[in-house]
């Protein structure tokens, strides 16, 4: 069923635009369908924060499950903000405050930018661990994106990212590890999944704490894990709700970053992502970009007109594949009153021992 604007979120108008189904908060009140309230806890950076919206709400949408999906974005302190981007939030999102009185049925946490070596040193932690503590008693599920998947491993389990010598970049081919978990039922037992990200939680420390790794890359390394259970917390170390031109833009960023001077090297391409044609277009832009960085003359833009009709995206149809399974889930453990979320196999009594 169709995502419900049940705000003026403009990510509803874009998605419609794009050709989504949207209902209507009016129209959707005359459907005798029970709802999902599933929460976004947007923590990227500005350049990355509408963007994500979209990613996540597209996934959303897609879920064939009968029922109205109702999305409710908000944020956390500690993270700086440009006044356009704290607009943005103040006018379209909901608090926290609000999110724990209304309750939700499932929570989204996406990834973030950070700036120091410790999680637990950045100034979104403390806030970031409040929610983390309510939504594990709270909410049916919880499923966290990159970033969100090493903070909430710390929190939980005491395990620590390792720094990797470079960054993990690209698209890479993963193996369904346990093909009977619902999550990835009706699922090729093959599926890319892009990644990009410098820390990495391995296999072996995530199987140690009693995480159940159900997808992971020879190259890239685990991607799906599970809480211990089996359901309560879904841990994406990838990106699989990215759009195909997400690590273009990346990589875009990164140039510019290298001829601000902000890193000495020029960027690498992300893996298996540009075709050979691609690579000789940006070949030719890189020598622009060397001399007008020598130079200090003006850059010209990244042809990216030229690219984009290159890019595949080999990843959507296995991501929406683990988002309806995942939403199916909810909807099953779920009871009618979202604010009494019940979850098999979880002692009631001691919902914190995961």
């Amino acid at each position: 069923m169709p995502l419900v604007a049940h705000t003026e979120l403009p990510t509803f108008l874009r998605l419609q635009e794009e050709g989504e189904e949207i209902l209507s908060a009016e129209r959707a009140s005359h459907q005798a369908i029970r709802e999902l309230h599933i929460g976004l806890l947007n923590i990227m950076p500005d350049a990355a924060l509408e963007a994500t919206e979209r990613q996540f709400f597209r996934m959303v949408g897609a879920c064939n499950q009968i029922a109205q999906f109702h999305v409710h974005p908000f944020t956390i302190d500690g993270l700086p903000r440009s006044p356009e981007a704290q607009a943005h939030i103040g006018k379209y999102y909901e608090s926290f405050r609000q999110i724990r009185e209304d309750g939700l049925d499932a929570l989204i946490i996406s990834g973030a930018n950070v700036t120091h070596d410790h999680l637990q040193e950045e100034a979104f932690w403390q806030p970031l661990t409040e929610v983390f503590l309510w939504a594990k008693q709270n909410v049916t599920s919880i499923l966290c994106s990159c970033l969100a998947t090493h903070a909430l491993i710390q929190c939980c389990y005491g395990v620590e990212r390792t720094r990797l010598p470079d960054k993990r970049w690209g698209v890479f081919s993963h193996k369904i590890i346990d093909r009977q978990h619902p999550l990835v039922a009706e699922i090729n037992t093959r599926f890319d999944v892009p990644h990009s990200r410098y820390n990495e939680i391995f296999q072996a420390d995530m199987e140690k704490h009693g995480l159940k790794v159900l997808a992971a890359s020879k190259e890239a390394g685990v991607h799906l894990a599970v809480s211990p259970d089996g359901f309560r917390i879904v841990f994406f170390q990838g990106h699989p709700e990215y759009d195909d031109i997400s690590l273009l833009k990346e990589y875009k960023r990164e140039v510019l970053r290298y001829y601000r001077r902000e890193r000495e090297d020029y960027p690498p391409y992300p893996e298996h992502y540009f075709d050979t044609d691609v690579q000789l277009i940006l070949a030719e832009y890189a020598e622009q970009v060397r001399i007008a960085r020598r130079d200090g003359s003006p850059l010209q833009p990244m042809p990216e007109e030229r690219i984009v009709g290159h890019l595949d995206n080999t990843w959507r149809d296995s991501a929406k594949a683990v988002f309806n399974n995942w939403l199916g889930k909810v909807y099953q453990l779920t009871n009618e009153d979202r604010r009494l979320p019940f979850m098999a196999g979880i002692d009631p009594d001691n919902p914190l021992d995961l």
